[in-house]
């Protein structure tokens, strides 16, 4: 690609591999190696993961259940003509920045396994740990929404099949956390995966077509007229908004790019951009049609979670809802792979293997710790909303728009045209201010729905 071009997509990265030029004077991007060593096999291990294997994650991680309640949490809130452009800008500007990560894989001569690891390389130390910081925070708030989530579904399926209400939400939030660290335990790293992968993708299929067909039909059959009017003051419309443009970012960025990159074989680079193709492309179709018709065919009274409108039989309404909770759990355990790589790498012997008693006992310790905490948070405050806001906030903005062009800007910066140098400063600029905005509209979601809702709340 002409180097002077002012295309969005991300430029050839066939030279990124290389140092800097001293002659640049760009001291800054010496290497700055603070966790050089991996409990996992990367790329260039023994059995490195396919091109279509990573895309498989991304497809499925895009089209998990949270987009039960995109149809609420987006189009409610910016209604069709708005809703429907900003979405598909979200996706455009998405698979531009995750091309630029993807190009950013081999920087100084190596490949770089985390996403801290590539920001300690080009800024140094703090900027290690901030990443550190902010992609943890990001990853923990998407697996307190998984939980919500998957106890959301389970308590679905005992109201609809039984008369009892003893069972509320936050003991079914206990019950999935529970579940959840015993597929951790088993699935030891995220290459071990593998089969459980096509397992998500049947799962992520049903609770699609089941979802996809009773909202249809309820579309049609719907007598009352469709309601898309979008209420409340100009403040919380305001508000509404920009808690919208947090939830977009949140839909098409994992904030774990390099770990997944860091499994593939060679080319990694090429075979990243094949997986976000994929992901761009037919992942979307199914993210696009479940919130399109959802909103579609209850309006704007929609509910964040899409099955607790769709009006079918039990049978039907019940492997839905046992669907979604299968697939959240192997959902979870992807998104939570970074962390317990982390503790692996810093606390298990990697000579022993998984299974040893001493690498099981660190699995059991450090993954139930984590998960005993995700599930206290995701039942003590169990607002759906609430957390993809905070998550598009406080870390999708940063990590994924803001960071990814800076990073581009001070590794490629030199080579770019002014007009690509504007258009990085101008995503930097532009995103910074909206994470801003976005963590006051969050925190402010929080203030209203703590106000209205008790703690452990059974919504």
């Amino acid at each position: 690609m002409d180097r002077r071009s002012t295309s969005i997509v991300a430029p050839n990265s066939a030279d990124l591999s290389s140092p800097p030029s001293k002659d640049s004077g760009r001291k800054d991007l010496e290497a700055h190696d603070v966790q050089k060593e991996t409990a996992y096999e990367i790329g260039s291990g023994r059995i490195p993961d396919s091109w279509l294997q990573v895309a498989f994650i991304l497809v499925t991680s895009l089209n998990s259940a949270y987009i039960l309640g995109y149809s609420k949490l987006i189009m409610s809130f910016l209604g069709w003509g708005a809703g429907v452009i900003l979405v598909f800008i979200g996706g455009i500007l998405s698979l531009h920045n995750n091309a630029l990560i993807a190009n950013l894989h081999e920087v100084g001569g190596k490949r770089h396994i985390r996403y801290r690891d590539l920001a300690g390389h080009i800024y140094g130390r703090n900027m290690y740990w901030a990443t550190w910081i902010l992609q943890y925070a990001n990853l923990f708030t998407i697996n307190a929404g998984y939980t919500i989530l998957a106890g959301q579904a389970l308590k679905s399926i005992y109201v609809s099949l039984s008369t009892s209400t003893d069972m509320k939400l936050p003991y079914w939030i206990v019950i999935t956390g529970i579940v959840c660290f015993a597929f951790a335990f088993f699935i030891p790293q995220l290459s071990a995966l593998r089969v459980w992968l096509g397992v998500s993708a049947t799962l992520t299929a049903i609770y699609i077509v089941i979802v996809l067909f009773l909202s249809m039909r309820d579309g049609y059959n719907r007598t009352t007229t469709k309601d898309y009017t979008i209420h409340g003051t100009k403040t919380e419309k305001l508000f509404n908004v920009i808690s919208a443009i947090a939830n977009i970012s949140f839909i098409y960025n994992t904030g774990m790019l390099p770990e997944l990159q860091a499994t593939l074989r060679e080319p990694a680079i090429r075979n990243m951009h094949k997986a976000l193709y994929m992901q761009f492309t037919a992942g979307n179709c199914f993210l696009y049609l479940v919130m399109f018709i959802g909103y579609w065919a209850y309006g704007e009274g929609v509910s964040a979670y899409l099955l607790n409108d769709a009006s079918g039989s039990k049978i039907v309404m019940t492997i839905a809802n046992i669907a979604v909770f299968l697939q959240t759990i192997i959902s979870l355990h992807v998104f939570a792979s970074p962390m317990y790589e982390f503790w692996d790498t810093k606390f298990a012997r990697k000579g022993e293997g998984a299974w040893s008693l001493y690498n099981m006992l660190v699995r059991v310790f450090a993954r139930g710790g984590y998960l005993g905490l995700n599930t206290l948070v995701a039942a003590l405050l169990p607002f759906l909303g609430d957390f993809t806001n905070l998550t598009g906030a406080l870390s999708v903005f940063p990590l994924s728009f803001v960071l990814c062009n800076h990073m581009y800007l001070k590794v490629k910066g030199d080579k770019m045209s002014a007009k690509q140098r504007w258009w990085h400063w101008f995503n930097v600029t532009f995103f910074s201010a909206m994470a801003v905005a976005a963590t006051v509209a969050a925190i402010r979601l929080i203030v209203v729905d703590s106000k209205a809702y008790s703690v452990f709340a059974n919504i």
